[in-house]
């Protein structure tokens, strides 16, 4: 059965810039101009179930009801997504992939997803990788995974065993999975990012689980707020704020889903060794899209601060902000609040 060669899974340039563009041109910049006068601004928001968390829109405008109209068709836009990318949902495409290895047709939504993971699994050095999925498996519910059944699972990972073209996508080994959870929630609020400037809102605040995009400014020329979280709540210090307009923001934390009260287990896993990395407790990435924030900092709880930093170097609008399990902080030369 043919794989994918190194060859064929380095992306140039121009092609990362291609499915940037595909994945949601949210970095563009739009603006609407939104009046200074406050007053004259209306306010929506919306919070929905939506991959295993929640989605929380916010849309300015003058008109109410054209602001519900237009954050309801996001909605709908954004589950018809989820229905595609969700490996928990058994009728969805990657669902189908997973259970029976080939999938033909594969829509262009997965397609895309799955190169720009290609993407960052190349310019991480295989920290990122969506086809972990029997490592994590065996990482869920506390248990504590022998060793040989990780070494099982690590012979099933890796992106060489997956082959994606636009008829057809293969899992070269029988009992290989792919989980999106890394990289598609991030991909759906670009898309829903999208399907509100096509609507004809620029100025927006789209967020799921931590992941999120804002786009424009809000009324009175200000720019929106992103807090970045503690990741130890109980302790003290003073934490990042970020103002930020035409940004994505995507943080990964050992505390999202964590297997051990010290944190040493949880739902990240290196692909090289199976198990859970051990030394940030949060990294949080800005960049021009959802989709790569998300996979980006994923990679990151797996690489470590100083990988992590020099890897962004050569990412064009691309920064970072981690924490260590000591909560020290560290960031990119370019990173601000």
């Amino acid at each position: 059965m043919k794989t994918g060669t190194k060859k064929q899974m380095r992306i140039d340039r121009r092609k990362f810039l291609q499915i940037v563009a595909v994945a949601g041109a949210a970095g563009a910049g739009w603006t609407l101009g939104l009046s200074r006068n406050k007053a004259s601004y209306k306010v929506v928001q919306k919070s929905e179930p939506m991959m295993g968390t929640i989605l929380n829109l916010t849309l300015y405008g003058p008109d109410r009801s054209v602001l519900e109209t237009a954050i309801e068709t996001t909605i709908d836009r954004m589950h018809g997504l989820e229905n595609i990318l969700s490996r928990h949902n058994p009728a969805s495409e990657l669902a189908r992939l997973n259970h029976t290895g080939t999938l033909y047709g594969p829509s262009r939504d997965l397609t895309t997803v799955l190169e720009l993971a290609r993407f960052v699994n190349d310019k991480t050095g295989g920290a990122f990788d969506v086809t972990v999925l029997p490592l994590v498996k065996l990482q869920q519910g506390g248990k504590v995974p022998e060793q040989a059944e990780i070494q099982k699972a690590l012979a099933l990972t890796g992106f060489q065993h997956l082959s994606i073209d636009a008829k057809k996508i293969t899992l070269a080994r029988a009992g290989m999975g792919i989980t999106l959870d890394g990289i598609g929630k991030g991909y759906i609020v670009d898309q829903g990012v999208e399907t509100l400037r096509q609507n004809g809102f620029g100025s927006a605040y789209v967020e799921a689980g931590g992941d999120l995009m804002v786009t424009g400014r809000k009324p009175g020329d200000q720019p929106w707020r992103i807090g970045i979280r503690n990741p130890r709540p109980s302790s003290s210090g003073e934490l990042m704020v970020l103002k930020t307009s035409n940004h994505a923001v995507a943080t990964s934390g050992d505390y999202m889903q964590a297997y051990a009260a010290d944190y040493s287990r949880h739902h990240i896993v290196n692909p090289r060794t199976g198990y859970s990395p051990p030394e940030l407790a949060s990294a949080t990435i800005t960049a021009p899209t959802v989709a790569l924030a998300d996979g980006l900092a994923t990679a990151a709880m797996v690489m470590g601060h100083k990988r992590s930093i020099a890897m962004l170097r050569s990412m064009p609008n691309c920064e970072g902000y981690f924490i260590d399990k000591g909560l020290n902080h560290y960031q990119s030369a370019g990173f601000s609040g």
